[in-house]
């Protein structure tokens, strides 16, 4: 007899709220996994493939559209959530504001007792640009644990997706050691969404 799937633990997340400056945050005494990308990487969709909604995080055309922290409450609504960093890499924004971001995130990663982990969403066909990098830095000098998915693997063929997971991984891991994981993801044909959903689990104690 087949094993039942368990069920999703993020199928019923939602919308909490959008911070634009620390005092916005929820309280510090929960947990969060945050997710970070470049504009465009498939964020949204990682997301959204994640807890089997449509719409739980907005996919947009244009890039840098997310411009606060969303955080998402996950039942039993206990102070668990998915928080989704401002896209980045093609934000059209004033220099002020890329500046009070840069401090915003610099002060999120520096202090948040409440951040379990990192996933970082990098397209499959353009990985580790300079502020995935940056992203990841900021993560491992607080010990956190960092995933890298590499979105849109449908996108390449077989060998050359394991070409490119092989070499990210190599470079990850030869600077970070065992703090940084990376898998292969698609939100179109579902390739590494059950293990996604298994790891960002274990990192909230779902």
């Amino acid at each position: 007899m087949p094993m039942a799937t368990p069920p999703n633990p993020f199928a019923r997340a939602d919308y909490l709220l959008a911070a634009h400056n620390p005092r916005q945050l929820p309280p510090d005494g929960g947990a969060e996994v945050a997710f970070a990308g470049r504009s465009n990487a498939g964020k949204s969709s990682a997301l959204n493939a994640l807890c089997q909604q449509n719409a739980l995080a907005r996919v947009s055309k244009t890039p840098g559209r997310t411009q606060q922290l969303v955080f998402f409450n996950l039942p039993p609504h206990d102070g668990r959530y998915l928080v989704d960093l401002p896209g980045y890499g093609y934000a059209k924004v004033p220099k002020d504001l890329q500046a009070h971001w840069q401090g915003f995130l610099d002060s999120y990663f520096g202090s948040r007792i409440a951040l379990k982990g990192l996933v970082v969403v990098m397209d499959i066909r353009h990985p580790l640009k300079d502020y995935d990098r940056q992203i990841i830095a900021y993560a491992a000098e607080r010990g956190l644990p960092v995933h890298a998915i590499l979105t849109k693997a449908d996108k390449l063929g077989r060998g050359a997706g394991l070409n490119v997971l092989q070499a990210v991984r190599r470079d990850l891991q030869g600077q970070y050691g065992d703090t940084v994981s990376v898998q292969t993801f698609s939100a179109e044909s579902k390739v590494g969404v059950d293990e996604l959903r298994k790891l960002v689990a274990e990192w909230l104690g779902l």
